[in-house]
């Protein structure tokens, strides 16, 4: 791996630490309420008292970016658990299941594929109504079709692997062979998948908290702050800047360790 490379691959993981942190340890970072208003500090600019400013309610931005951590991120990471385990149990049972019943899995996946992910999740919340319950499974339900496409073809070409071969003949039965031999593999390959789909999911639950699809106020969330400042856009810039870099810079740190796991999973030079 190259020094450059090296450097943003620890950049990143530093942000997601911070990140991390913040969700988990909220109370580290800030001692503030950030559901306490006070309306004679309403739009302050960020100071030595308030580093990101307030905003119209005169809440402390600082103190409810750090708190929309653990709602942002969690829902992304909430999601893309429930699509890995998801689309890894239906892809594996496609890869390993006749060809009947495989090519209608697909076929629909391939349906699923054809549009965006985001559309989806804007479809699915439509249908089941508002609330960050409900954008958790819309993501989950938008991003499996990719898991589902990985793991069948991963568990059909382990299924053809020597090793395999190897085990049947040696008299391994065929499920524990496939739960030791080809489960294992797959988990490993959407792994890397998942890691570049935490930051795809956090950007879609963003989305549509930015759309009033999630969470309502006086939640803290990054999407609905970012929301919550654009009508003051030109007056109070600092209410959706600052929410908004925590979505960019969380989303692109988790997209770079993706890709450099990607790229070292597959060999390809760092």
């Amino acid at each position: 791996m190259s020094i450059a490379r090296r450097a943003l691959l620890t950049i990143a993981l530093v942000v997601l630490a911070v990140i991390a942190a913040m969700a988990l340890a909220p109370a580290l970072f800030t001692s503030l309420d950030p559901l306490t208003t006070d309306v004679r500090a309403a739009l302050e600019p960020p100071s030595a008292a308030h580093p990101f400013g307030t905003d119209q309610s005169g809440r402390d931005v600082f103190t409810r970016v750090v708190y929309g951590a653990s709602r942002s991120a969690g829902i992304g990471l909430l999601a893309t658990t429930l699509a890995f385990t998801i689309g890894l149990v239906i892809g594996a049972l496609s890869g390993s299941a006749p060809r009947l019943v495989d090519a209608a899995t697909m076929r629909a996946t391939d349906v699923l594929l054809a549009f965006p992910e985001f559309l989806i999740a804007l479809v699915v919340v439509a249908i089941l109504g508002p609330g960050p319950v409900n954008i958790a499974v819309a993501v989950t339900i938008a991003a499996v079709p990719v898991y589902v496409r990985l793991a069948r073809a991963q568990t059909r070409t382990l299924l053809q692997a020597e090793h395999v071969e190897a085990a049947r003949i040696l008299g391994v039965r065929a499920f524990p062979a496939f739960l030791r031999h080809v489960v294992p593999s797959v988990v490993g390959a959407l792994s890397v998948l998942a890691t570049i789909g935490i930051g795809s999911s956090i950007l879609a639950a963003a989305g549509l908290s930015f759309l009033g699809l999630g969470p309502t106020e006086p939640t803290p969330e990054w999407g609905l702050m970012l929301s919550g400042g654009r009508n003051v856009l030109g007056q109070a810039w600092w209410i959706s800047l600052f929410p908004g870099l925590a979505i960019t810079l969380t989303v692109v740190a988790a997209t770079v360790v993706g890709r450099l796991l990607r790229a070292r999973a597959e060999g390809r030079s760092l």
